[in-house]
């Protein structure tokens, strides 16, 4: 190393999800002399592509083994996994919209024991029984009312720093008209944004059903792009979801890529077609109008946006034309109507990256740069037609 005499930091992005949600994290370094700032990936179901996403962003990684046996002053994880083999303290940061899906692994519960989603789960927290974590940070104070009942070992450890997308979703809010005009969505266009989370019971496991009346019920005037979460491209691979969704090719439908920034199109949108997943919770930040497909209600924590936003949106039916109930649920939205589901995202909104960034410091033990950290709005996105499958193409996105 030329730069010897930094403290070194380390970023563990186990996914391409995990490593979007650190780069707001590892971002607040920027610019800083006295830090280095080391990245690796440890290996994951869900680890395909984050290597080719952090090299895009200019970075090298190093391997894991090599990672376990150096010596840092800090790490910084979204994931739990492994996190107790390094041999530096470690900073655990939530990812997506509060804490929505509740712990699958019921035979490590306790008999009686209460399913929590993954990061209030002693499973999650606690290795051989002790906090495996320097600081554990959350978007909302009601997640320190939780884990007071869930882990109160981990209490101690924990603070509420707020939620970047949602920063960021509001700072880039204002700009809504110029995101819209990149995308390519002209004057009198409609943009409808299908999400999904991965899984069975997301909306891309049950895309077949949906499918059909996007492309055969949207009238002309109405643009489509699909958000699908990263998982699903890393686990099924993206030559396989190209190749199911092939039938889209040549009808203007844009399959957004997992690496870009989806923030301006969740802004851009005119509807949001969603399911139990954050992106649907963070589209109540912005003007769209929220449709969800039906959730799977055991599998989501009762206090989570999610199951908020369940209770109060209208659910896609595949017994009506899909246009027509689109346009119901814009004319029957109630002034307010997700007020209370994006109050629940951040209980301190704009002042994520003031708090994580003293959090950071705080542990390192040196004082924070002189200057603001304000939320930048995201950049402005390609042009849906750059996403777009031509017909009968099902090459790799590059």
């Amino acid at each position: 190393m030329t730069v010897r005499t930094c403290k070194r930091v380390l970023v563990v992005a186990h996914t391409m999800t995990f490593a979007q949600r650190l780069k707001e994290v590892f971002g607040l370094l920027e610019g800083d002399l006295r830090i280095q700032v080391v990245f690796t990936s440890p290996p994951h179901a869900f680890g395909s592509g984050v290597t080719r996403y952090l090299r895009g962003l200019g970075i090298t990684t190093v391997p894991w083994k090599e990672a376990l046996h150096a010596e840092f002053d800090l790490a910084l994880a979204a994931s739990s996994r492994g996190m107790h083999e390094l041999r530096t303290p470690v900073v655990r940061v939530s990812h997506g919209a509060g804490h929505i899906k509740l712990h699958r692994e019921q035979a490590l519960l306790a008999p009686g024991e209460r399913r929590w989603p993954g990061m209030l789960s002693r499973q999650h927290l606690l290795h051989d029984g002790r906090v495996a974590s320097a600081a554990i940070v959350y978007a909302h104070d009601r997640d320190l009312k939780e884990l007071a009942r869930s882990c109160p070992e981990a209490l101690p450890k924990a603070t509420v720093v707020g939620d970047p997308c949602v920063d960021r979703i509001t700072a880039g809010m204002p700009h809504r008209e110029r995101y819209r005009r990149a995308l390519g969505v002209e004057a009198g266009q409609r943009l409808v944004v299908v999400s999904s989370t991965w899984g069975p019971t997301s909306t891309f496991g049950q895309l077949n059903s949906l499918l059909p009346q996007l492309l055969g019920q949207l009238p002309e005037g109405h643009r489509v792009a699909l958000l699908l979460h990263p998982n699903v491209f890393a686990g099924h691979g993206v030559w396989q979801v190209r190749a199911w969704l092939a039938g889209l090719g040549g009808r203007g439908v844009a399959i957004v890529p997992p690496e870009v920034d989806w923030q301006p199109v969740l802004i851009a949108a005119d509807w949001i077609i969603g399911d139990h997943g954050s992106l649907s919770a963070y589209g109540t930040l912005t003007q769209a109008t929220m449709l969800l497909t039906a959730a799977p209600r055991r599998e989501i924590s009762a206090t989570s946006p999610a199951a908020l936003l369940a209770a109060v949106a209208p659910v896609v039916t595949p017994l009506r034309p899909l246009a027509a109930q689109l346009e119901y649920a814009e004319q029957a939205r109630r002034p307010g109507q997700y007020e209370r589901v994006a109050a629940s995202l951040s209980s301190v909104p704009g002042q994520f990256h003031r708090r994580m960034r003293s959090v950071i410091y705080g542990l390192l033990g040196i004082g924070e740069p002189a200057c603001p950290t304000p939320a930048a709005p995201p950049s402005e996105p390609s042009a849906l037609t750059d996403w777009e499958l031509p017909a009968g193409d099902v090459r790799p996105l590059d």
